[in-house]
């Protein structure tokens, strides 16, 4: 008796039973198309069954519909395919291995998708600060925190605060016009100014208003510790090329007007550090990532632009260094926290802040897929 208790509690692999484990895609994944059409699921996991036991794969639409498909055969324990899928989804991924007609062992994951994918990068308004937190009406909008994949309802890991953010608006109404799930990669930091996101080890002669991030050096001058600028790579480099459409920035408040008029950043400046933040950035990564830049400087009623910020924002869209993001400044009134008060936006200016980011994506990403 003894010895058939324990039977029970050893593993079903050492009597030969087949196992199947998937760890990607996870559920709410995206993956980039690379073209309208098409892109590529990266399907990886382990697997321990009897000889000669097949891998296969389907995708099943919403109705149910799909085909088996046969992966790699024989024993190795761990798998990595590139599996080319339709643009569109959520679909539902089905893996089995199987032998002479039998199925050994079944593993699925629910929603994944092909379709377009945002990293999103900036100080508070670019994060999880505004007055209403946000949520996904189409079910099609997913966020990625460096680890998991999940519906992309406000707050939004990755990012810093516990408010709400533009993303799931902006995933709705992109969702709606190219008709494919929408992924973000949050990694927006409240406060923080451009010299913060500079490589670590990068001088600048004042400091920013925060100076958390940032160290002085012997000489008087300052250099940024270079964690902001790290986890931006680090987020780009686990993607791979490609592995996502575009950079959404949105920051500058942090660098325009002061109250410390000596913490201010001065145009050519802001213009010289986000230039080396987006060309370092891109030479790390391996690809020339597109960058959309917003204009932004606003603070309450009564300071609502810096004429120097702004000409700085949009002079790497001349340089074609940057493409054009919205005029964050023009939100106004209703569309600010507190009343119209605020710094950060209500939810009407969540929204309205949503509206013109996609206004500003589509015609381009549009372009985009039209040549390919």
């Amino acid at each position: 008796m003894i010895g058939l208790r324990l039977a029970w509690l050893l593993p079903l692999s050492l009597f030969g039973a087949a196992e199947l484990k998937l760890t990607s895609p996870t559920n709410y994944q995206v993956f980039q198309r690379q073209a309208r059409n098409e892109g590529r699921l990266t399907i990886a996991g382990s697997r321990h069954d009897a000889d000669g036991a097949q891998l296969e794969i389907r995708l099943t639409d919403s109705q149910g519909k799909g085909e088996w498909r046969r992966g790699e055969a024989g024993l190795a324990e761990t798998f990595k395919l590139d599996w080319a899928a339709p643009a569109g989804g959520w679909y539902r991924l089905e893996t089995r291995l199987s032998k002479e007609g039998k199925i050994l062992a079944e593993q699925s994951v629910e929603h994944v998708g092909v379709g377009e994918i945002f990293l999103v990068a900036g100080q508070s308004n670019s994060a999880n600060h505004g007055e209403e937190k946000q949520a996904v009406k189409s079910g099609l909008v997913s966020s990625f925190d460096g680890e998991i994949w999940h519906l992309a309802h406000d707050p939004q890991r990755g990012a810093s605060g516990t408010g709400g953010s533009f993303m799931p608006p902006l995933g709705d109404a992109l969702a709606a016009k190219l008709g494919v799930p929408i992924g973000f990669i949050p990694i927006g930091i409240g406060a923080t100014s451009v010299r913060e996101w500079l490589p670590a080890g990068v001088p600048f002669p004042a400091p920013p208003t925060i100076i958390s991030r940032v160290t002085k050096r012997d000489d008087g001058s300052w250099e940024c510790k270079g964690a902001a600028y790290a986890n931006l790579v680090a987020r780009e480099k686990q993607f791979g090329p490609h592995g996502f459409r575009a950079v959404l920035w949105h920051q500058g408040e942090s660098d325009a007007n002061q109250k410390d008029s000596t913490r201010t950043l001065p145009g050519n400046l802001y213009q010289e550090y986000l230039t080396r933040i987006i060309r370092n950035s891109n030479q790390t990564a391996g690809w020339p990532i597109p960058w959309f830049v917003a204009q932004v400087s606003y603070h309450v009623p009564g300071d609502e632009a810096s004429a120097d910020i702004r000409d700085a924002q949009a002079a790497l869209w001349k340089a074609g260094l940057a493409l054009t993001g919205p005029d964050s400044d023009a939100l106004k009134s209703a569309w600010r926290q507190n009343s119209g008060k605020g710094v950060h936006f209500s939810g009407p200016g969540l929204r309205e802040h949503a509206a013109r980011w996609a206004d500003c994506i589509t015609p381009w990403l549009e372009q985009q897929l039209s040549q390919k």
